[in-house]
């Protein structure tokens, strides 16, 4: 069976802040990134959001305690050098998040019944000529409430919070647009039963750690995500692939016999 040819949205963002980096990491296959203590973390604290809320039971703390440790291990397998104090601190900041975050989701939905965790997105981009790619993605958590509407969640750990800024940049809102599209195609559902969120996970907040975020995603913004997946499918399917100059500065690539 041939492989389905895809695209992500971390890939189209990728492809977005430089395409020559993109061709390196997507096209060349160089390997771009190593996990660290706060991708450890991040997998720990979406796993214990995964699997309590679906029964609004159980204790979070410890399914976080589990996978951190299980991602560490790995880590230290991989030949990485740990901080421990860092992780120490982790997994203080973790208590207050796994204590909030079951109150808070039912606190903004009231109730409602989970749909998936997970769930994988991988449907034909049918909006332009895409060359037979299909959008692919993961969307954390889908749940149900009792007026029919459906709200896609993305988990997101982070410190303090998200700036203004942050939280008003299209292209970071751009990734729940494309689930909603998405998930409205792949199950026919009317995209105005369908709202999206971030959810804030914070881990230096001193109150209030979690942060339900809404993003709306109308037909204007649906229309300006596309023209930009758009762009860059054609771009990438031609091998268009200028460097990005404004964005060198942390890019590992930077100044290595790879990209001079």
């Amino acid at each position: 069976m041939s492989k389905v040819k895809r695209i992500s949205f971390s890939e189209l963002k990728n492809w977005k802040e430089c395409p020559y980096r993109h061709k390196l990491i997507y096209i060349d296959k160089l390997p771009h990134f190593e996990g660290n203590e706060y991708t450890a973390f991040g997998t720990a604290i979406h796993a214990a959001c995964e699997e309590t809320i679906p029964n609004l039971s159980g204790q979070p703390i410890k399914v976080f305690e589990k996978s951190f440790l299980r991602e560490l291990k790995v880590l230290k397998d991989n030949g990485k050098e740990l901080n421990t104090k860092l992780i120490n601190d982790m997994r203080s900041q973790a208590v207050p998040i796994c204590e909030q975050v079951i109150p808070a989701v039912k606190n903004h939905f009231g109730n409602f019944e989970v749909v998936s965790v997970e769930e994988e997105i991988l449907e034909p981009i049918t909006e332009f000529e895409s060359y037979g790619k299909s959008f692919k993605g993961f969307i954390d958590m889908v749940i149900k409430t009792k007026d029919n509407k459906y709200h896609i969640i993305d988990w997101k750990t982070c410190s303090w919070g998200w700036s203004r800024d942050k939280k008003s940049d299209p292209m970071t809102n751009y990734q729940l647009t494309y689930y909603k599209n998405y998930f409205s195609k792949k199950h026919k559902i009317d995209p105005k039963k369908i709202e999206t969120y971030f959810v804030l996970l914070k881990r230096t907040a001193k109150q209030e750690n979690i942060e339900v975020l809404r993003v709306t995603s109308g037909h204007k913004k649906t229309e300006n995500s596309l023209k930009l997946l758009k762009n860059a499918v054609i771009n990438i399917e031609r091998g268009l692939k200028i460097k990005n100059r404004l964005n060198c500065k942390y890019c590992k690539f930077h100044k290595t016999e790879y990209c001079q």
